[in-house]
This record gives structure tokens, sequence and C-alpha cells, in this order.
């Protein structure tokens, strides 16, 4: 095999692992710390306080009736659901990041960018929701908490499904970084 058709797909990978380790260290919104051992158990993500704290920026606040619907649902904290948006999106239900993540809760779509993700030789979001689906706020809070509240149920904690839920570059900093924003705005 010629070494030279590695090097740029190289160049790539690690372009792309720069970019998102910036993106997250480099976020004004987000304050790292340790997750405790009550953070991560599952009572603490279903045991719903049943109201959004009003200590969240009226960019999340604004989604709450969606937030408070969908929390209800699937059985998770609006808190929780609250601090995955302000950390994915700061609340704007237009985001679109440069991987192809959309709306408020950065979900990958089955088209755009995330379409050229591949997983063993298809694409690896081929059964996702559309972008035009994502954009719309209740469709993006519903489907994102499905999602979070189906990791929880198979990964059983909190720490865990976010690790599954973030980008897969950056290890468990997401998974602290939103744990840390849920503590700090009850």
């Amino acid at each position: 095999m010629n070494p030279n058709k590695l090097v740029f797909p190289s160049i790539l990978v690690i372009c792309g692992a720069v970019i998102g380790l910036i993106s997250l260290i480099s976020s004004p919104r987000v304050t790292l710390a340790s997750s405790s051992s009550s953070a991560n158990s599952q009572s603490d993500i279903t045991s719903l306080t049943g109201s959004l704290s009003r200590a969240y920026p009226e960019s999340v606040l604004q989604w709450e009736e969606l937030i408070l619907e969908s929390a209800q649902q699937y059985q998770l904290d609006p808190n929780f659901i609250a601090a995955v948006i302000l950390q994915e999106s700061g609340g704007n239900a237009d985001a679109y990041s440069s991987s192809g993540a959309v709306g408020l809760m950065q979900v990958m779509p089955c088209d755009g960018i995330a379409q050229s993700f591949m997983c063993d030789g298809q694409p690896c979001f081929r059964n996702r929701p559309s972008m035009q689906e994502l954009f719309d706020p209740a469709f993006n809070i519903a489907y994102g908490t499905r999602m979070l509240a189906g990791l929880i149920k198979k990964y059983g904690s909190q720490q865990e499904a976010l690790y599954h839920y973030g980008p897969i570059d950056v290890g468990y900093r997401y998974a602290d970084a939103v744990l840390s924003i849920y503590s700090n705005y009850q």
C-alpha cells in the first residue's frame, strides 16, 4: 500500500479532532467539573422536578414547554434536558455544527454532511431523521430526549449516556461538562 494515500485522511482526522477539542474547551458557557457518584445515578435523572430552573438563560427557557413535555414523556429531569440544550446549542434552534449535527440538541441527521460518515460501508446515521425534521424545535427536543433516555437505559448512568451521546473524540469531558451545567443550574 502506498503510504502517501494515508497522509491526507490522517490529516483530516487530526484536524477534525483538534477543531472538536477547541470548540469544547473554548465554550464560554461550560465549567468543567468532575462528576460525583450521585450525579451519575439513574435515580437522579428520573427524579422529576416538574419544573425548569429559572437559572437557565432565556435562550433555553423559551423552550420550557417543549422540554417539560419531553421530560414527562421520557421520564427525565427537565433540567437535565435543558443542560444538554445549553451545552449543545445555547438554545439556538438553528444551530448547525461543522460535523453536521442539527438543532437544539445537536442530533446527527441522515442527510447533509452527516450522510458522508460511513460505518461498515453504509452511512452511520441512515436511520436518523432528516435535517428538515431536526430543525423543528419540538421534534428535535423529543428525538434528542428519546435518544438520551434510551442511552441511560442501556448504559445505566447519566455520565455513560452522555459519553455516548456527545462527540466521540473528547472522552468524558463532554459528559462532565453537561453534568456540571446540570448541577450548577439546579
